[in-house]
C-alpha cells in the first residue's frame, strides 16, 4: 500500500458520535400514531388471529385424505330414486378408479422387481407376477368390455350376465 493517503478522501470517523437530544414539548406525531395503530388495530386483530389458529390446531383436517361415505349400490336404489342412482354412479366411478390405481401399482412393483433381478427376474419375481395376473383378471372381469363410456348400470348388468352364465355352466355340469 502507498504511504502517502489522501486524508481528505478518507476521513477517520469521530471517536465519539454525540448524541442528538430532542428535548421538545411536543411528542412526535409519528411516534404516537404507531402507538395508536398498534393497540387499537393491530393488538386485537392479532389476538383474533392467535385464537382462530388455536382453534384450528385443535381439529386438524387433512384434506388429501378424504374418506367418503359408501352409498348403496345401483342394485339397492328404489325405481325413480335418482338422487341414489347419481350417488351410486359416483361411487362406481370411485371404485373404478381406485381399482385402476391397484392395477398400476402392482404393474409398477412387477417393473421394479424385473429391473432389480435383471436375468433372474422369472424366478425371483414370480409372486410378483402371480399377483398381477389376479388382479388384472379381478378388473378385467369387472369393468372389461365397457368401453369409455361404462357406468354403473351396465357394469351392474354385465356382473348380472357373468352370474347367469356361472350358474348355468354349473347346472349343466351337475347333471
Amino acid at each position: 500500500m502507498p504511504e502517502d493517503r489522501d486524508w481528505e478522501a478518507y476521513k477517520v470517523p469521530p471517536t465519539r458520535t454525540p448524541v442528538s437530544e430532542t428535548t421538545s414539548s411536543v411528542p412526535n406525531p409519528v411516534v404516537f400514531f404507531q402507538t395508536v395503530f398498534n393497540y387499537v388495530v393491530d393488538a386485537p386483530v392479532t389476538f383474533v388471529r392467535e385464537w382462530i389458529e388455536r382453534q384450528q390446531a385443535k381439529n386438524k383436517f387433512y384434506y388429501y385424505h378424504q374418506k367418503f361415505r359408501r352409498v348403496p349400490d345401483l342394485s339397492e336404489c328404489l325405481e325413480g330414486d335418482y338422487l341414489c342412482f347419481f350417488e351410486a354412479e359416483a361411487q362406481w366411478r370411485r371404485d373404478r378408479m381406485v381399482d385402476q390405481e391397484i392395477v398400476e401399482i402392482i404393474r409398477e412393483r412387477l417393473g421394479a422387481c424385473k429391473q432389480r433381478e435383471g436375468p433372474n427376474q422369472f424366478q425371483n419375481c414370480a409372486k410378483e407376477m402371480e399377483q398381477l395376473a389376479q388382479v388384472t383378471k379381478a378388473y378385467q372381469d369387472r369393468y372389461g368390455d365397457l368401453g369409455v363410456h361404462g357406468n354403473a348400470r351396465t357394469c351392474l348388468m354385465k356382473q348380472k350376465h357373468r352370474m347367469m352364465e356361472e350358474r348355468k355352466a354349473q347346472a349343466n355340469a351337475s347333471q
